[in-house]
């Protein structure tokens, strides 16, 4: 059925609960690196669906997966073998640690850290769970309580007992913390909270205070993954988790979930403690087995890094009154400012570039991963247009 934008438009306003502040776009297709409304705009994508569709869009072999798979079997409980699932299971075997070797399934980023926090009270047999402020995990009842920010929280208390979070980078409060904790979870990379990197020396002290304590190490590698020049973003510090999530990148687009354990914890996971009638259906196993393959190549991860540091190092050129700081790694990359952002990712859109916002007051940079070095000169160039001109407006130009 086509519909104009506007109909679009109407029927969700209509019918939808409002959860989300809309763009006022209805994008209706893609092709790599671009997005298309139903006016036939295109828009230099820099947001690839916040960090999901690191292929691009409409990928020929991610594309050509799921039409064969469609057309074979789609749905498989796991309860039975499938041969889809063995294919994408030795294919992220292939891409793991040695030491990260058993894994589960589920439909989402939200579900894999629900199933992280499960098995890291089944392994350990303790129910405390420390986690960073400003983390971000996702928004279903474990992993919000796990969630720093409390613009999330407030409207669901009380949430899950035994949570706390603690100061990102602060290896004395994790000290104190993890004494009989069961886990720290945190992200090598804050995202949604404006990505803040977390030190390669912070993860490394959480790696030695968790083996002293017993707790357990969960590395939250949902947004991460694949996006800042190392395949996982714990591997540029040396440190490897006990349990890893992984999620939004895995399928391109597909919804899917991953949680990684050692196999210390996964014999000490009581059997039918969780599942999920979806997870690890043989369509999106497809699609993952097509995104991985691409992802494993050799040139993958030194064009995310060569890309990415054009984009840090032409964002970090501008100078600009409003600008507080340029963070990021590869190509997961955020500027905060001084105001709301609002204002200026609205300006980029009206020049035909879609960036995000991070929290309040950062613009957020998440590109397919495919982007080539003109793609995010071209998102820099329009960002910079774009502050200038909301600083003029408000005379910080």
């Amino acid at each position: 059925m086509q519909l104009a934008e506007r109909g679009i438009v109407e029927i969700e306003d209509e019918y939808r609960i409002p959860l989300y502040h809309k763009r006022d776009i209805a994008l209706v297709r893609g092709e790599g690196p671009y997005l298309w409304d139903a006016e036939g705009t295109r828009y230099l994508d820099m947001m690839s669906n916040y960090g999901v569709a690191i292929l691009g869009h409409a990928h020929p072999a991610v594309t050509a997966a799921i039409v064969a798979q469609a057309g074979r079997l789609v749905s498989c409980h796991q309860s039975f073998y499938n041969d889809a699932r063995a294919a994408f299971t030795q294919a992220l075997q292939q891409l793991l640690p040695s030491s990260l070797r058993h894994i589960s399934f589920g439909n989402s980023g939200a579900e894999a850290v629900e199933a992280a926090l499960k098995y890291a009270r089944a392994a350990t047999g303790r129910p405390r769970l420390i986690s960073a402020k400003r983390a971000y995990h996702g928004r279903t009842y474990g992993a919000l309580s796990v969630t720093g920010e409390a613009k999330h929280r407030a409207s669901f208390a009380p949430l899950l007992d035994g949570c706390e979070q603690i100061p990102l980078g602060d290896l004395e409060a994790a000290r104190v913390a993890l004494v009989d904790a069961a886990a720290m979870i945190v992200e090598p990379v804050q995202g949604e909270s404006g990505v803040r990197v977390a030190s390669d020396d912070y993860l490394q002290g959480l790696r030695r205070i968790c083996d002293k304590t017993g707790a357990l190490l969960i590395f939250d590698e949902i947004q991460t993954a694949f996006r800042t020049g190392q395949t996982f973003a714990f591997e540029h510090s040396g440190t490897v988790p006990d349990i890893m999530t992984l999620a939004k990148p895995l399928a391109n687009g597909l919804p899917i979930g991953v949680t990684v354990v050692s196999p210390e914890v996964a014999d000490r996971i009581p059997p039918g403690s969780h599942g999920s009638t979806f997870g690890g259906n043989p369509l999106v196993c497809a699609a993952g087995i097509a995104t991985l393959s691409v992802v494993g190549e050799p040139n993958f991860n030194p064009h995310v890094s060569k890309v990415g540091a054009v984009l840090l190092e032409r964002l970090r050129a501008i100078e600009h009154p409003l600008i507080r700081e340029v963070r990021g790694r590869g190509l997961m990359v955020a500027v905060e400012l001084k105001r709301n952002a609002s204002p200026v990712l609205q300006r980029m859109q009206a020049a035909d570039v879609l960036a995000i916002p991070a929290g309040s007051t950062s613009v957020r940079f998440l590109p397919p991963l495919i982007v080539e070095e003109t793609h995010v000169i071209q998102a820099a160039e329009a960002f910079e247009d774009a502050l200038r001109a909301v600083g003029e407006k408000e005379g910080n130009g």
